[in-house]
């Protein structure tokens, strides 16, 4: 009993499993067919247009001329046949040929053909029937009259008789040429006159006609077969316009009939090619041409299938991939192609081979195609260009507008195409296609998400004859074009040897409704685009923008604690919030920066250098998660550059003159009248000298703006780096006017500008740092030996507590002198005979990072505060003080005096130290002492009071130039452009900076503006 239940139990999980094998195959097959064209096909095989295969005729049977079908050898007549098949019946010996329809056999008067025919002598007709069409069992060959009055010829098929040429009647007065008249003979067809030839030929019905339907064309069928009433209907869906279409009036219904009851192999392929011109759409009409195919679909399911492919069945075209849900992602999504891609290298491979079958409109098979003709593209431009749609790798994009009238003159019918990849050694790759104007009960179901598409095959380009409404030979009423065509490619995850997906043909039409043909124009382009699960890159940006993201936010509380020590306030408010965020907008542009730049850098290099493929560029739309980083860093780095200048345009700094008179002058006392010695004037030109040298660091930089736009632009447009930045695997520099031109990466194009501007400006710098200011000339360090040979120091407050000092004191006492005692000075000092210029004894230091007491602050506030009224509302200004200048005069020699008094310790309340700073506080810019009872003097050797400078600030500045320059770049597709707005932009701020810095200057230091130049 155990034994008969395990056995039950092994027998049933076979069948689960082997059901779950067949489900895998039937849903997970790449459908590759074997590729066989006519002349493929052996002696004695016929090509099948429905299979696209070589199929052997049957017994006493050979291919036609055409080799599309099969007819009895000569000496066999048809015994049976129902449109797909027949059966050949040897003729007896008493009847040894072949009557003309085939399907008797007749004795000959004369000799037979080659092919089993009677043959009659020159002159004479063969005769098969008589006047009522009863077949005679013996053919008679009957002369044709030549003479006056009949001028009679046997026609070309040599079963009637005809009037002969005129030019026989004209010469000869018969139709024999007769001497000494030349007889001439030419491939030259002329006609002179107009026979009328009926069109069709009608059969008659047999006596019991109740059961059958005569049907036009000239065809007798079963009836009940299908619906009585045919909808020879067109949607033209996109002008809301259904036509009644005389193509379909006529052809529809015999069509139908002829592929359902004969099975006729053309009749299926032009009911096929209706449904396709009605977009394959699916209604709850059923006898559309799409619902009259699916109909014969279902009823022919007991034929089997052609090419082991379910969907395809025996003697029908394929349309359809099937409608269940998700099938299209298993299509498009589950096995690679059987060919590997490479760029480079011995195994180099691009491209991409497509075939085609094509027939017309009444389903005749015409050939196979080799679409890299450019068969598929409407827009007319050379074949080097064309072929460039089918190398792997390169994006091809080509639009343009077609006239309506040069439609209707270059495809008078549509021609219909069956896509295939050639795969080689024989088989091909059907190509599935993707019409978006395909309707499922009313909805666009091919417009939304991909697991509700419907695959299905074959397309046509345009069609003039749909939409004729009431005789073919008038002009349509809407025509339909294939305005938009993709085929995309998509590349297996994961893959190192260049492996793809099967391609998709993406199909959109245009309806277009006829008005003025001489001026109507339609826009149609044609695209091949490439593309790759972008999901893990996103991922890694994702994760790469989060942790970067989340130190960003670490910095900024560290800058805005520091910020709060600098300013000495304890409390947290709007104030330090907004700094947060000013410091945080920072930080985070950085951060979107390193993150654009990097992706950029790295798809640059990885689609350019690879051989075997392994990545592909992302496309337009997955472009938009990274122009919208590089929007939001650009944005970012400009609140962050607006904010360190409007810094710098607000700093506090004052000019401390050391130099004292060295004399007393003799003056007369206009009261008493008698003389008085007063010291003489310290000069104030060496104030306004060091002020205008700062006026003129302010915007100096470690770069060359002219010399790097040029030289960007030297690399971009003349040596060729932009061509880096198309979509395609080339790494060349130089393209020859005649190639295709494939559209630009945006992501190539920013990682290609950004770096190269990163590159020279960085170069600039070093060879700034490395050469120019050793060497040439350094304006900062050369300020600070100016203020020691003025005698005057510098403080720069950045913060409310926290600034820089330049300690200027001159060594030699007085720097109010002449020439040689200058020379004599300078003498002294470069001989070491004086002592050093540093602020404490002994030391070369001059320049310092200060935190001030509050205490300090407070006092220097103080000084200050009358200039603040001056400058503030009116009504806080006293009317009876001095005028401004003697205020000023005043507040500046108070001011003059006092640091003074606080650098040479004359206030032991307001005293400070001096000492270095902790490696670690220099690191991440904030001090860990704060300057409770005493300021803090920290060594400064790198001469950090240039942050208040444009030259302290040159990453920020570089960084927004290449942001600006490449967002005005990716906005406009011009590189020229993009540097020539880049410079006005520089040199805007540049003079914004120079013109307000003027102004904060001499506010600060009181010096006359009028005196800075």
């Amino acid at each position: 009993m155990a034994t008969e239940t395990l056995n039950a139990e092994i027998r049933r999980l076979t069948v689960i499993i082997l059901f779950f094998i067949k489900f895998n195959s039937l849903f997970c097959q790449q459908f590759i067919i074997s590729f066989q064209t006519i002349s493929d096909c052996a002696v004695g095989h016929f090509y099948d247009v429905s299979s696209l295969s070589c199929v052997k005729c049957g017994p006493n049977q050979r291919a036609s001329v055409t080799g599309l079908t099969c007819v009895c050898r000569p000496g066999y007549r048809v015994l049976t046949t129902n449109g797909a098949s027949l059966t050949c019946q040897q003729c007896p010996p008493n009847f040894p040929a072949v009557a003309e329809d085939g399907f008797r056999c007749i004795r000959c008067a004369g000799g037979l053909s080659e092919e089993g025919t009677c043959l009659c002598p020159q002159g004479t007709v063969r005769v098969e029937r008589d006047v009522q069409g009863n077949p005679l069992e013996e053919a008679r060959c009957d002369a044709c009259n030549g003479d006056d009055p009949a001028f009679s010829v046997p026609n070309n098929n040599g079963d009637s008789c005809e009037r002969c040429q005129a030019s026989f009647v004209n010469t000869s007065r018969s139709c024999v040429c007769t001497a000494p008249n030349v007889l001439v003979s030419s491939t030259l067809s002329v006609h002179f006159h107009h026979k009328c030839v009926p069109s069709l030929i009608l059969y008659n019905c047999p006596p019991r006609a109740q059961l059958y339907t005569y049907l036009q064309g000239g065809l007798c069928f079963p009836p009940n077969n299908l619906p009585s009433n045919v909808n020879p209907n067109v949607n033209f869906a996109e002008l809301a316009l259904p036509v009644q279409s005389a193509w379909f009036l006529k052809n529809l219904y015999s069509t139908s009939s002829a592929c359902l009851v004969f099975t006729n192999l053309t009749a299926c392929q032009a009911l096929g090619n209706m449904c396709v011109m009605n977009m394959h759409s699916f209604s709850s009409v059923s006898n559309d041409a799409c619902g009259l195919f699916n109909l014969i679909f279902r009823s022919m399911a007991a034929l089997g299938t052609t090419q082991d492919i379910s969907y395809w069945r025996t003697n029908l075209p394929w349309l359809y991939y099937g409608d269940q849900p998700g099938l299209a992602g298993r299509v498009l999504q589950t096995d690679p192609l059987p060919i590997e891609f490479s760029f480079k290298g011995s195994k180099k491979n691009t491209a991409i081979k497509l075939i085609s079958a094509v027939y017309d409109v009444r389903g005749e098979f015409l050939r196979w195609e080799n679409t890299s003709g450019g068969s598929l593209q409407l827009c007319p431009d050379t074949a080097v260009k064309q072929r460039e749609a089918y190398t792997f790798g390169t994006a091809y994009q080509e639009s343009c507008d077609m006239s309506v009238s040069e439609l209707l003159r270059a495809y008078p019918e549509p021609l219909f195409y069956d896509v295939f990849v050639d795969l080689s050694q024989g088989e091909a790759l059907p190509v599935p296609s993707l019409i978006l104007n395909q309707q499922y009960n009313g909805r666009y179901v091919n417009q939304e998400n991909m697991k509700n598409w419907y695959l299905s095959r074959r397309m046509f380009l345009v069609d003039t004859l749909s939409g004729r409404e009431k005789s073919l030979s008038s002009q349509p009423k809407v025509i339909r074009v294939a305005a938009n065509i993709k085929l995309r490619f998509q590349l297996v995850p994961g893959t190192q040897k260049g492996q793809v997906f099967p391609p998709l043909l993406s199909v959109s039409y245009k309806d277009v409704f006829l008005r003025d043909l001489a001026t109507q124009t339609v826009s149609v382009s044609f695209a091949v685009e490439y593309e790759m699960d972008q999901n893990e890159a996103r991922m890694k940006t994702d994760t790469a923008l989060g942790v970067m993201g989340g130190l960003a936010v670490l910095y900024s509380l560290l800058k805005t604690v520091s910020w709060k020590r600098r300013i000495s306030s304890p409390l947290v408010d709007m104030e330090t919030m907004l700094k947060f965020l000013l410091f945080y907008a920072g930080d985070l542009a950085n951060v979107f920066f390193c993150i654009t730049v990097g992706t950029g850098l790295y798809w640059l290099i990885f689609s350019k250098a690879q051989q075997y493929v392994s990545v592909l560029l992302p496309l337009r739309a997955q472009e938009e998660r990274m122009v919208t980083y590089i929007g939001c860093a650009f944005a970012l780095k400009a609140i962050q550059f607006l904010h360190k200048l409007i810094l710098q345009l607000s700093v506090d700094i004052f000019l401390i003159d050391w130099e004292r008179p060295r004399s007393k002058a003799s003056r007369t006392v206009h009261a008493s009248g008698e003389p008085k010695r007063d010291p003489s004037p310290v000069s104030i030109w060496r104030t306004y000298f060091v002020a205008n040298e700062w006026n003129e660091i302010q915007t100096i930089r470690k770069i060359s703006p002219t010399f790097q736009v040029m030289a960007v632009l030297f690399f971009l447009e003349v040596v060729g780096f932009s061509n880096l930045a198309l979509r395609d695997p080339w790494s060349t520099l130089e393209r020859p006017p005649q190639a295709y031109m494939p559209p630009y990466s945006l992501t190539l194009r920013y990682g290609l500008a950004s770096t190269l501007w990163l590159c020279i400006g960085l170069l600039q710098v070093v060879f700034f740092t490395v050469f120019h200011e050793r060497f040439v000339e350094d304006k900062i360090r050369q300020f600070v030996d100016l203020c020691s040979i003025s005698n005057i120091s510098v403080l720069l407050l950045s913060h409310r507590c926290f600034g820089y000092y330049i300690h200027g004191r001159s060594v030699h006492g007085h720097a109010d002198t002449n020439m040689e005692e200058m020379n004599t000075n300078l003498k002294r000092e470069a001989e070491s005979l004086c002592g050093q210029r540093g602020l404490l004894p002994n030391t070369d230091t001059q320049t310092f990072q200060v935190s001030l007491s509050s205490r300090l602050r407070q006092q220097y506030d103080r000084i200050r505060e009358p200039l603040s009224r001056r400058n503030g509302p009116s009504r806080l200004v006293d009317a009876s003080s001095a005028n401004p200048f003697e205020q000023s005069t005043r507040a500046y020699n108070t001011m003059n005096r006092f640091l003074g008094s606080v650098i040479d310790h004359a206030h032991r309340d307001m005293d400070y130290i001096v000492k270095d700073k902790l490696f670690f506080e220099r690191v991440i810019g904030m001090e860990f002492l704060e300057p409770n009872d005493k300021s803090i003097f920290y060594n400064d050797e790198s001469h950090s009071f240039s942050d208040v400078l444009f030259y302290g600030n040159e990453a920020t500045l570089l960084i927004f130039d290449t942001l600006f320059f490449c967002v005005v770049d990716l906005g406009s597709q011009s590189f020229v452009l993009a540097a020539i707005l880049t410079y006005v932009q520089q040199m805007i701020f540049c003079w914004i900076r120079s013109a307000l810095g003027r102004r904060n200057l001499a506010n600060k230091t009181l010096v006359d503006e009028r005196f800075l130049i």
